[in-house]
């Protein structure tokens, strides 16, 4: 039999009874190409092209496989040749092709050339013109066929295609070895791992769709809650100043694609606004992903940045891409970088420099298109003195630094914060709305929170567990804050109404002592560093000589 003589009639069997369809003897269903190209157009909008591009290549090549395999349980063809041949009729005779008249098949010197697609046709329907070829599953499928039939890697490539406007499809293929550096920018979409990455991102965009909406719902509970003093862009408060300024240069370096470092104390939010130069960025419809430089062990760190090839460790039992080619087309930001091994940090460097990456255990380097947004709460320039972190390192990944101030510094915001984190630990318990007392509102304002925004959060949603009603107060904070004494304040210049004197001061703070010890004089005093008798005659002078 030749492959000239397929019919698909032949092929093609149906059970009126149950509806079955199968296609050289394997189970198939028809699927409506609109359908296709709608699910296409959701894939980019989700994932973006690239993660697309590599589902779509994948399925292709596991169709082409499998219908290779069919047909071989099913037909008897004369020929290696004949078998190439048979390929493509089977391509066009499920509809997904028109070839050429009397074209050759892609194996051949000139490639073989399709007059109709329904993949070019589905994008320009739903996407318009491309740039670049569009047609990935049908390369893919002839990729798969041809590597079943071949029983070896064969990989096919579009060169023309009819859906960025060429005059016809044009697809070539050849093994690996023989398409040489040519094959480099597309061997990333065949490969299996780049599935499980596509398909994994695609979890990732539901997820970040998910956070979206629920971050913008607690902000708008937030800003209620706080009167809308201070929202600002990613559920950021910002009323200080000194904050307002790191958001404006955030969203202004979002705008271009330059190296940002994001420096502050631990819990400051450095992550969050890592993401919001993302999501203010061109690169926002494509994935971001964030790794912990802290918390990989150094042997598995240098594979989860860079990727590992099958074999090239104990454990590594296939090829397997790092997060920066999982993170192709959008962002990639790196937690504690200042924990980053010295060895890690000369191979980050020549990834940040040259913009490619070589897997442990390869000999080849990968084109990687990212940007990397970096966070630490070291101060590099003291590491870059001590030895343990690279100068060259410190100034690529310093192009743009943004420094979040602690929140002892930024008073404006504590209680802006206070308020949306209550709202938003509110929302996530389903309890009422809570509200500040006078009471909880001046201790939070008086606590230093050395442990910053992170430590505000903690307590907004201890407070918001503990409440009894719908109001948040002083013993629903946690003891640290409770036991927080009043700052002394002086008026802005001697001249200004209601100057207190450094007795009205003195009496403030003592009596504060002796609160938080429970009216006992003896441990009041102690903590004071005076004696007993000191303080009872001080006390005595407050009208509070019968004080415990």
């Amino acid at each position: 039999m030749r492959a000239a003589d397929l019919d698909l009639s032949e092929l093609l069997t149906v059970d009126p009874r149950g509806g079955e369809l199968r296609f050289s003897g394997a189970r198939a269903i028809l699927l409506d190409t609109v359908a296709m190209g709608l699910l296409r157009k959701q894939l980019i909008d989700s994932v973006g092209a690239a993660a697309a591009r590599a589902i779509l290549t994948r399925f292709g090549f596991a169709h082409g496989y499998r219908t290779a395999e069919a047909a071989r349980a099913e037909l008897s063809l004369e020929s290696a040749e004949e078998w190439r041949d048979a390929g493509g009729r089977i391509h066009a005779l499920q509809g997904m092709l028109r070839l050429a008249p009397g074209g050759d098949g892609p194996l051949s010197p000139g490639g073989a050339t399709v007059e109709a697609s329904y993949e070019a046709e589905q994008h320009l329907l739903h996407l318009g013109r491309a740039d670049a070829p569009v047609c990935w599953t049908l390369a893919g499928f002839a990729s798969g066929y041809l590597s079943c039939v071949e029983g070896r890697d064969i990989y096919v490539i579009e060169r023309r295609c009819l859906g960025r406007g060429d005059a016809s499809c044009l697809f070539a293929g050849r093994a690996a070895e023989a398409w040489g550096a040519e094959l480099e920018p597309h061997l990333p979409f065949f490969e299996e791992h780049r599935l499980d990455a596509s398909l994994r991102r695609a979890a990732e965009a539901l997820g970040r769709a998910e956070r979206r909406l629920r971050t913008r719902a607690e902000a708008l509970l937030g800003a209620a809650a706080a009167g809308a003093a201070g929202a600002g862009p990613g559920g950021i408060v910002a009323s200080s100043p000194a904050m307002q300024r790191v958001l404006e240069l955030a969203r202004r370096v979002a705008q271009v694609d330059a190296t940002v470092l994001v420096t502050g104390e631990s819990g400051t939010g450095k992550e969050r606004v890592g993401r919001l130069v993302h999501d203010a960025s061109p690169r926002a419809a494509a994935p971001l992903l964030a790794i912990n430089c802290a918390a990989i062990p150094e042997p598995l760190l240098e594979s989860e940045l860079f990727g590992h090839a099958r074999g090239a460790f104990t454990g590594a039992t296939r090829d397997r891409a790092g997060i920066f080619e999982a993170a192709a087309g959008g962002t990639l930001l790196l937690d504690e970088v200042g924990e980053l091994p010295a060895g890690v940090q000369v191979k980050l460097l020549r990834a940040l420099q040259a913009r490619e990456v070589r897997r442990v255990g390869e000999n080849r380097s990968r084109p990687v298109d990212v940007r990397v947004v970096a966070a630490t709460n070291r101060e590099l320039a003291a590491e870059v003195s001590a030895g343990r972190f690279r100068k060259d390192l410190y100034y690529r990944l310093k192009v743009v630094e943004l420094r979040l101030p602690p929140l002892r510094e930024r008073r404006e915001d504590v209680l802006p914060l206070a308020r949306a984190l209550l709202a938003q630990a509110a929302a996530r318990m389903k309890r009422p709305a809570a509200r500040l007392s006078p009471g909880a509102a001046d201790h939070l304002v008086r606590y230093p929170w050395p442990g910053n925004v992170r430590e505000l959060e903690n307590a907004m949603e201890r407070a918001v567990a503990l409440a009894e009603g719908r109001r948040i107060e002083a013993e629903d904070l946690p003891e640290e804050v409770r036991s927080a004494l009043p700052a002394p304040s002086a008026p802005a210049s001697a001249g200004e109404a209601g100057v207190r004197t450094l007795g009205d001061v003195e009496q403030e703070y003592i009596l504060a002592v002796l609160a938080r010890n429970g009216g006992n004089q003896t441990r009041a005093a102690a903590e004071l560093g005076i004696g007993v008798s000191t303080l009872y005659r001080k006390l005595k002078e407050y009208g509070r000589g019968q004080a415990r």
